[in-house]
């Protein structure tokens, strides 16, 4: 890193809330947030943000006669952004570039224009600029009123660090001095989950459906398997426990220290495995050893004190992680975790979402673990937190935020 990013603000809307101290406060509980909802009459597990934040989303679509036909995705980027430009102390009009992406893109919109379509022969006008992936950060852009570059991508679930690794390149040739990055992610349609299973990687809402069992739990304390449907790093498991959830969340970032700091980028790595299948990852996630060394490279390995995986929740996906890990780290890994037993994974936004929990962690200096796993061995402070995310394909993105 030539020069030092500093993360000014980071805002989110998740299953968790949208406000740090309600967030922070669900971290520290042991309970998910997962529940069932009924997609096409069947009970399927999701999770969804909470009524306040819908109540806000619909207010903002009457702010703007434009704003009424967006799709949720691009709704929730506006308000999150809104939050953290007032956060970091950036003013309407200021000179900054953004970089918002999504993984599955304007998904409800795009779904009911394809599904009157199907029914009628014909499409709403709008269909077409209110459903193409350059809705994110211009429409951020608009609603800021902003003079900088925008920028949005899909790069699966990889896609907010992603945004991240471009904003550190544009910051550090010098060629913007802020930059507004991140993920947003509406993807709770029947259509959507009806994808995820066909790839078997869904979590089964019954379990007693003997075709699908869920897996034993390693706490014998915690026998009840619904109390957490996502089983995410828990090795024990014998069937893929993935479950969808809805977000939102972005960071400003700048160049240089900054008093109101939440943390610095040290370090970014990416990697990407060589293709076997459509969602392959290698067995010991060669992309992620690539991602989380060059990450590394001027950090000493005892001083990274945890690691929030990208852990999906699948037999494959946590393993081959935390394969990767083993090999980099060794016998001794920094405290590990990860976030979606209890947030589901939310695509495009899952990066930042694990930014944010790594930030509040080194903030709190509080490492927040997962309820069915065996505690990690401790570390006497958190200087050091790395972040991972992975999308199909094995695209991986490593992130190093440390308290300075």
């Amino acid at each position: 890193m030539k020069t030092k990013i500093a993360i000014t603000s980071l805002a989110s809307m998740s299953p968790l809330g949208k406000t740090p101290e309600e967030i922070w406060t669900n971290y520290l509980s042991p309970k998910t947030l997962i529940s069932t909802k009924e997609f096409n009459g069947k009970s399927q597990f999701a999770v969804e943000i909470p009524t306040k934040i819908r109540a806000a989303l619909d207010a903002l679509r009457k702010e703007d006669i434009k704003y009424k036909a967006l799709d949720e995705t691009v709704l929730m980027a506006i308000l999150t952004a809104r939050q953290a430009v007032s956060q970091a102390g950036w003013t309407v009009g200021d000179a900054f570039g953004i970089n918002i992406g999504s993984s599955r893109g304007a998904t409800q919109l795009f779904e009911k224009y394809h599904r009157e379509f199907i029914e009628t022969g014909k499409t709403a006008t709008l269909t077409s600029p209110t459903t193409t992936l350059g809705n994110l950060s211009s429409w951020v852009a608009h609603d800021l009123k902003s003079t900088g570059p925008e920028i949005s991508h899909s790069i699966t679930c990889s896609t907010a660090l992603h945004a991240v690794l471009n904003a550190v390149a544009w910051l550090q040739s010098g060629m913007a001095n802020k930059f507004l990055v991140g993920g947003s992610e509406a993807p709770l349609t029947a259509f959507t989950l009806a994808q995820m299973q066909a790839l078997k990687i869904y979590a089964n809402p019954n379990p007693n459906d003997t075709t699908n069992p869920q897996p034993a739990t390693r706490n014998p304390q915690l026998q009840d398997v619904e109390a957490y449907p996502c089983r995410a790093f828990d090795f024990a498991k014998t069937k893929n426990t993935m479950v969808l959830g809805e977000a939102a969340a972005v960071a400003c970032l700048e160049t240089g220290e900054h008093p109101n700091a939440l943390g610095y980028i040290t370090g970014i790595g990416y990697a990407t495995d060589d293709l076997e299948h459509n969602i392959s990852i290698s067995e010991e996630a060669q992309c992620f050893q690539k991602s989380m060394a060059m990450a590394l490279q001027n950090t000493p390995l005892e001083q990274v004190d945890a690691i929030v995986m990208h852990a999906p929740g699948t037999l494959k996906g946590d393993t081959s992680e935390y394969k990767a890990i083993q090999k980099i780290f060794g016998p001794n890994p920094p405290m590990l975790t990860t976030n979606k037993w209890k947030v589901g994974h939310t695509f495009g936004a899952s990066g930042m979402l694990n930014m944010e929990l790594a930030l509040l962690m080194l903030q709190h200096q509080t490492f927040v673990g997962i309820p069915y796993c065996d505690e990690p061995n401790p570390r006497k402070q958190m200087r050091n937190v790395l972040i991972n995310a992975v999308g199909f394909g094995g695209n991986a993105v490593s992130v190093l935020v440390s308290r300075s």
